[in-house]
């Protein structure tokens, strides 16, 4: 066959699929002659994932099997069928592994052509990328798939079978198991009263031999559950690493307990986790808890920026990126409490140090600035002991902007005497602020309606939550005020969905994706959330609620949750590739520096708020209360 023959043939088959029946006759010629014909051996790889994306691939006779990054089959190609446009649309890289799975010829289309074609030919465009499902819904599955082991299950780190030792044995007989099996750790079981089978009782580390038994002067026969920690963190196997990633820093714990059925199956210790990644986010905060001081503190904020990068090259998805950021941020305010404590002295009535904002909504950024608060016990008494608590808040706030946390503009911080106060009077406050809604408690409201104790006396905060969930939804009047403040910023789209740019900082013309873009999101489900009593704190968290609910049309709740995914994934990856160029990240982004693709999903992103908008407007018009979806 000649070069023309093949070039005819190549031709005839791109014109009787699609999507290429919507090009024109030029431009299918020219897509012809740019085909690279190549054969595949059954059983040999086409493509590794990372590696440069080079082609798209289009499947001329044979069978392709394409993986997820984990391993597993994501899809199965044949005959007409194509391949590989996710890597070309995401930073040129192939984000799906290939290997033919029966003899396959392949025609390959240079990047710069199907780019061209992409950019160029609508209708094309569209084919390519919907399919099935909408552009926006392929771009979120994408960075779902790209999102690693931290999404795999704990059971898959897990290294071995639980070591456990009954609640009966000695200190002796733990430390004796303990170097048979050569482990760090034992979890002490005791008989379930109705089962007969080991359920947790506690656990026993190295740690605690060292500290509480041989420091303690205690005799090697003391029973093991004397020396164990027993009220216990532990996660079930089937959840994500990621889960238990955040269990261990919020719970500042090295070893997680594994349950199944609530029986001990085994141990995940920090160590398996760190192993998933270099720039760890669990060494950073073992780094924090370890410091020193404020200054060593500065010092490894600039590690949690090197692990922020790390993560959104390893495309993980913005919930893990957030919470983990949240994480680090509530270590730093832990351990400033520590060493404010040290220096000043033990608190004169107990308190509850508060996160607000991101932080509490476990969706904390690099670019972020310091909302906190103090809850201090009934007992407080303003002329006896502020001088100390200023103090406290004083040395934590300052520590913070040291930290890179900057100073709250409007003055939200526990070194302000308003905002350290008791229980009883954030009680009130609370309630004032629902029964009474006024254009400044409505700003108060969405920002300490999103509260997290980050130490002290905790469940302050958690009381104060719920007491906000009953209170809320019982008064449409405030929730409608709540509405119509959610409504005050618009995502950045014209008349005809083309952008809206503004002068930004650094920028001539950009987009700020938090001002006009996760901000507005994170309210609307605030106030839906709010409308059903939910207590949740994440936004994705509080959605999945509101859609459990029946709080909004059917397929609303998918749609909102990839429009926030997507937009904070676009926000997290531009401020990494700012700290990579040497640059201070910010929150805008000039739309020219987005490829064709991701243009597209961010104005279907916007287009999904300003619909979101219009039914929050509905649901919440009157101050009758909030509206059934239609």
């Amino acid at each position: 066959m000649t070069m023309q023959d093949e070039q005819f043939e190549i031709l005839a088959f791109l014109a009787s699929h699609e999507p290429f029946r919507e090009l024109d006759g030029p431009t299918l010629q020219r897509l012809a002659e740019s085909v690279d014909v190549r054969y595949f051996k059954g059983g040999s790889p086409i493509v590794e994932f990372g590696q440069d994306a080079q082609f798209w691939h289009i499947v001329r006779s044979g069978v392709v099997e394409v993986f997820r990054r984990d391993g597993t089959l994501y899809n199965r190609v044949t005959e007409g069928a194509y391949f590989g446009e996710f890597g070309l649309l995401h930073r040129k890289r192939v984000r799906f592994p290939a290997r033919a799975a029966e003899d396959t010829l392949l025609y390959l289309v240079p990047e710069p052509v199907f780019t061209q074609l992409f950019e160029t030919h609508e209708l094309f465009a569209d084919k390519v990328e919907i399919e099935d499902r909408t552009r926006l819904r392929q771009a979120v599955l994408r960075q779902q798939t790209d999102s690693g082991l931290l999404s795999a299950d704990v059971q898959s780190l897990l290294q071995g079978e639980a070591v456990t030792i009954p609640e009966s044995a000695t200190a002796r007989e733990a430390a004796q198991r303990m170097t048979e099996h050569d482990v760090s750790s034992l979890l002490v079981v005791r008989p379930d009263p109705d089962t007969g089978r080991p359920v947790l009782a506690g656990i026993v580390t190295d740690r605690d031999i060292r500290s509480r038994l041989v420091a303690g002067c205690r005799d090697m026969d003391t029973p093991v559950v004397r020396i164990a920690t027993q009220d216990v963190i532990a996660i079930d196997h089937n959840r994500l690493v990621f889960e238990a990633m955040m269990l261990m820093l919020r719970h500042n714990v090295h070893h997680l307990p594994v349950l199944a059925k609530r029986e001990p199956v085994g141990v995940l210790a920090m160590s398996d986790i760190v192993r998933l990644e270099s720039q760890s986010s669990l060494f950073v905060v073992a780094g924090i808890n370890r410091a020193a001081s404020v200054e060593e503190l500065a010092v490894l904020a600039r590690e949690a920026r090197a692990s922020f990068v790390k993560m959104v090259e390893g495309d993980l998805s913005s919930r893990i990126v957030g919470s983990t950021l949240s994480a680090i941020g509530r270590a730093f305010k832990q351990r400033l409490l520590e060493l404010a404590e040290q220096r000043f002295g033990p608190p004169p009535v107990p308190y509850c140090f508060l996160a607000l904002g991101s932080m509490a909504r476990q969706e904390q950024l690099v670019v972020t600035d310091q909302d906190n608060a103090l809850i201090l016990d009934n007992s407080y008494d303003e002329a006896v002991h502020d001088a100390y608590f200023e103090q406290l808040a004083r040395f934590v706030c300052d520590g913070l902007a040291q930290c890179g946390y900057a100073y709250c503009t409007g003055g939200v911080m526990a070194s302000n005497r308003q905002w350290r106060q008791p229980l009883r009077v954030w009680e009130a406050r609370f309630r004032e602020w629902i029964e009474n809604p006024t254009p400044e408690s409505l700003l108060h409201s969405n920002i300490f309606f999103d509260i997290d104790g980050v130490a002290g006396r905790t469940e302050w905060a958690d009381s104060l939550r719920a007491m906000v969930a009953r209170h809320a939804r019982a008064h449409p009047r405030f929730l409608a005020s709540m509405a119509r403040n959610a409504l005050l910023r618009t995502p950045p789209l014209g008349f005809f969905k083309d952008f809206v740019l503004e002068v930004d900082g650094r920028h001539s013309a950009a987009i700020n994706l938090k001002r006009r873009g996760t901000a507005p999101l994170s309210d609307l489900i605030r106030v839906h959330a709010l409308g059903i009593g939910s207590e949740a704190l994440n936004s994705f968290d509080r959605l999945d609620e509101v859609v459990e609910a029946g709080a909004l049309p059917p397929g609303r709740g998918p749609a909102l949750h990839d429009a926030l995914e997507f937009i904070s994934m676009v926000r997290i990856r531009n401020q990494a590739r700012d700290l990579k160029g040497g640059r201070e990240p910010d929150n805008s982004i000039e739309p020219d520096q987005l490829s064709e693709f991701e243009r597209k999903s961010l104005r279907d992103a916007f287009t999904i708020l300003s619909h979101a908008q219009d039914y929050l407007k509905f649901r919440f018009q009157s101050a009758r209360g909030p509206e059934r979806p239609r």
